[in-house]
């Protein structure tokens, strides 16, 4: 990476070190279509193991990994309830709508980052051949950087087996509500009845996402993500890249949660700053301009090296290649752009 720009965009620009890259060079391989790729296994085992589920199965991305659980869960004409800025429903190019039929039933989410219970249950529809059948209910976690409670996926799961649905959770940084909460990522994960696992997010493998169940839906899967992709042959030297990121990067996630939290911390007295939250969650601070667009603060920032998201609200996520002292740096470059203005 570029020692002189502090890169904020995104967990998702991390680079492998060289203990990673070694991991992958080393890897035993084999074609995955044939299931023998080792590795590839080595990791679905652990993986599954670690997040309480049967099995599992390897994706190249999120994207592709969620757009599978969405298909095998429902079948044409039915719907899944999502949150509105839920990235199944709002970032993933309306995959489930376009490719599986499937009708997207989003709901606005509350402060903390969860869809009200009241509200989920009011849009299950009525067992009525005019109305798609609601099928599933797909939350992620964490969301916008905030964990989404125990106590609140136990809640939303006993109602969607009440209604007969499924439950399916974007886990892309599942890791980082396990580490967050300080509990097992079993915890976080085993309601589910599917979990989608990223792996190149704040875990830094360069690539892959595993998609996580029991036997019966991963074997199902396995034929969505043939139509949706193709199998993949010699895959192990990407899993091993994921195998090395669980076993080695987890623990450290709660440094880029301490270091979000700094950030967040000086920047509370900006005059003119918003500090959504008033503090960071996980790895991600949320900041507005409280009188423009975002837009000039944005660029302002760009042109002295500090890189991030969003305008309004700006989101910064950080990540392994970032220290404290690059936190300070980043808070005095914001700063400078509201005593200046």
């Amino acid at each position: 990476m570029d020692s002189n720009i502090i890169d904020l965009r995104s967990d998702t620009v991390t680079l492998p070190d060289d203990a990673m890259r070694e991991a992958m060079a080393s890897s035993p391989i084999g074609d995955d279509v044939y299931e023998e790729d080792p590795t590839a296994k080595s990791l679905e085992r652990t993986l599954s193991q670690m997040a309480g589920h049967e099995t599992g199965l390897f994706f190249p991305t999120g994207t592709q990994s969620n757009l599978v659980a969405l298909l095998t869960h429902c079948q044409r004409g039915e719907e899944y309830i999502v949150g509105q800025e839920a990235h199944t429903y709002k970032y993933e190019a309306g995959g489930a709508a376009v490719l599986g039929s499937i009708q997207p039933q989003p709901i606005e989410l509350d402060a903390d980052g969860t869809m009200p219970l009241a509200k989920i249950k009011k849009a299950i529809k009525a067992d009525d051949f005019h109305f798609a059948r609601t099928r599933l209910l797909a939350l992620e976690n964490t969301t916008a950087g905030k964990i989404i409670p125990l106590s609140y996926v136990a809640e939303a799961k006993e109602l969607t087996r009440q209604h007969g649905m499924r439950f399916h959770l974007d886990g892309a940084r599942a890791f980082n509500a396990a580490v967050g909460l300080g509990v097992s990522l079993e915890k976080v994960t085993q309601p589910f009845d599917s979990v989608s696992i990223c792996l190149s997010k704040g875990l830094g493998a360069p690539v892959g996402s595993v998609l996580l169940g029991n036997e019966e839906f991963i074997h199902q899967a396995k034929r969505w993500r043939k139509m949706v992709g193709g199998g993949m042959r010699q895959i192990g030297m990407l899993a091993g890249a994921g195998l090395y990121a669980i076993e080695n990067n987890v623990d450290r996630l709660l440094e880029d949660h301490k270091l979000a939290a700094q950030l967040a911390e000086r920047l509370l007295d900006v005059d003119g700053l918003i500090v959504h939250g008033n503090q960071s969650n996980t790895n991600m601070v949320y900041l507005s301009a409280s009188d423009d667009d975002g837009a000039a603060f944005h660029q302002w920032c760009a042109e002295r090296g500090l890189k991030f998201g969003g305008r309004n609200p700006a989101r910064l996520v950080i990540h392994r290649h970032i220290t404290e002292a690059d936190i300070v740096q980043a808070a005095d470059i914001i700063r400078s752009y509201f005593e200046n203005k």
